[in-house]
């Protein structure tokens, strides 16, 4: 009997070529000396889909297109230049007002997956496999990113905070609340002595007296992930490979600029084409903050202009962003952006934002307290910055390249106004009077 609690690769080579021979679950499982579900739950958990054609057919899932009841021409510039039926060009469907997704019926029900299936070769839907050593690199991934940052959810950190950080600010230690506040709390002396230090509550350990007059030990801080298996499908490896095939599509990169440590930060969106970046004040760092300003986007832009604007977002791995699922899809469900990370410590692959960052450092330098500014003040910089001229666009200004691409009543939403070329301030000058 296999004593083993966690597939291997072995198990999962062997998972994958039954599969391809149309073995069923019951018997793989008996091959593994596991339970039939653990075999189902394994596949489901790992499927990888392909959006690829088949010989001289290009991929395209529309249900007008599996029926052959689409008649329609020039959709896109492709099937314009080339006069041929939209259905056979494989890139119309995004743009395409008819289009509607159609999924193999056979993959909503055992095996799940197309490996055994004989007709892949001549399929041109979307086709999902299981692939062995995918799987086990998501799995080393999901187990990595499990034993990384805290294991509560930022709602539980509310309610801890509101019942630790008055107490501390009274001069009560952490010593006192454990013992006398155990049935609210609920959790180690210890691990609230590390939840104060990482500056997850409104009391900092400034407010402990003893703490302060102690050395602090080197440790490593550990963020808050709200979803900790966030990376999986969205590497920048992927997003390499998805923006291979929706070349057309723009991605923004989104970043956080830090003032003072557990103060106020700004939430930085940069559309790299036209260079001009937004700016939103948040009132801390956490991944709510975040999800906020994009849920308020949304509805100030509907679904289509938002679509159009942020369909790809690409961004790093603070824990700030450890949320991608509420960013990609609305309440009611619908996917309205794509999400993917940088790989770790690695800046120069969102270039565009931290260069334009440098633009923000000039008028509010590093250490500066965020909290004396207001989302006013925030937009104001922001349209001195996006007011001045970038060689890179022919001398002209983000302002002036955004506005002829989507219009200037899009940058009122955003608070973007223009500023003459004579007015524009990129200095400390510029909140001077805010200063005062």
């Amino acid at each position: 009997m296999n004593t083993q609690k966690h597939l291997t690769l072995e198990s999962r080579n062997i998972i994958e070529i039954e599969l391809g021979k149309g073995t069923s679950f019951r018997k793989i499982a008996r091959i593994l000396h596991k339970d039939p579900t653990t075999i189902s739950k394994e596949i489901r958990a790992h499927i990888r889909h392909e959006k690829t054609g088949a010989f001289s057919k290009s991929f395209n899932d529309c249900l007008h297109n599996a029926n052959r009841s689409c008649s329609l021409r020039n959709v896109c510039k492709m099937c314009t230049y080339r006069k041929r039926l939209c259905w056979s060009c494989g890139i119309c469907n995004e743009k395409c007002s008819l289009y509607e997704k159609y999924s193999c019926p056979k993959l909503k029900k055992p095996p799940y997956v197309c490996n055994s299936c004989e007709s892949k070769t001549n399929c041109t839907l979307e086709k999902s496999f299981y692939k062995a050593l995918s799987a086990q690199k998501e799995y080393e991934t999901l187990l990595s990113e499990s034993r990384s940052g805290f294991a509560f959810s930022e709602e539980e950190i509310k309610h801890l905070d509101n019942i630790v950080s008055p107490l501390l600010i009274k001069g009560q230690s952490i010593h006192h609340i454990s013992i006398f506040h155990k049935d609210e709390v609920m959790m180690s002396e210890r691990t609230l002595y590390s939840y104060v230090n990482n500056g997850l509550f409104s009391a900092r350990n400034i407010d402990m007296p003893r703490t302060v007059r102690m050395r602090p030990r080197k440790s490593k801080t550990r963020p808050l992930k709200i979803d900790k298996s966030c990376r999986i499908n969205r590497t920048f490896k992927d997003y390499k490979d998805y923006m291979s095939n929706h070349s057309d599509l723009p991605a923004q990169q989104i970043d956080s600029v830090i003032g003072i440590k557990g103060g106020p930060v700004l939430l930085t969106i940069h559309f790299v084409k036209q260079e001009l970046q937004l700016a939103f004040l948040r009132e801390s760092n956490d991944s709510k903050s975040v999800t906020d300003i994009f849920n308020n986007l949304y509805s100030k832009l509907g679904s289509d202009a938002y679509s159009d604007l942020f369909p790809i977002l690409l961004a790093d791995n603070g824990s700030e962003f450890s949320n991608p699922t509420a960013i990609e899809f609305d309440k009611e469900g619908k996917l309205r952006s794509r999400v993917f990370y940088c790989d770790a410590n690695a800046p120069f692959q969102k270039p565009n934002c931290e260069n334009n960052h440098e633009f923000i450092r000039r008028i509010i330098p590093k250490g500066v307290d965020f909290g004396k500014y207001t989302q006013k003040d925030i937009d104001i910089m922001m349209s001195h910055i996006n007011s001045y001229a970038r060689k890179s666009l022919g001398n002209k200004s983000p302002y002036e390249v955004f506005a002829f691409q989507y219009g200037e009543e899009l940058l009122d939403i955003f608070n973007i106004k223009k500023i003459s070329a004579d007015e524009i301030t990129l200095t400390e000058k510029l909140f001077s009077k805010a200063d005062k």
